[in-house]
């Protein structure tokens, strides 16, 4: 069975916009742009998470010695 997917609707957008033909180095350009949009919207999250749960180096600390691995039984 074959599923096909929605495309989502910042593909649909960048396929409106980017309708023409770049060259490398702007395509390059572009992908470093998202990927920095990106990776700033993570690390606002994380900091909204960190001061919102009052986390500290104890906390990563007590993070590093948890055993969080799956239990398989055979």
């Amino acid at each position: 069975m074959e599923t096909t997917k929605k495309m989502s609707n910042l593909q649909l957008e960048l396929l409106k916009v980017f309708s023409f033909d770049l060259e490398d180095h702007q395509i390059i350009e572009i992908r470093n742009l998202l990927a920095n949009y990106f990776a700033e919207k993570a690390t606002a999250e994380m900091d909204r998470l960190w001061e919102e749960n009052q986390w500290n180096e104890k906390t990563i600390e007590e993070w590093s010695k948890e055993h969080m691995r799956t239990k398989y039984s055979f």
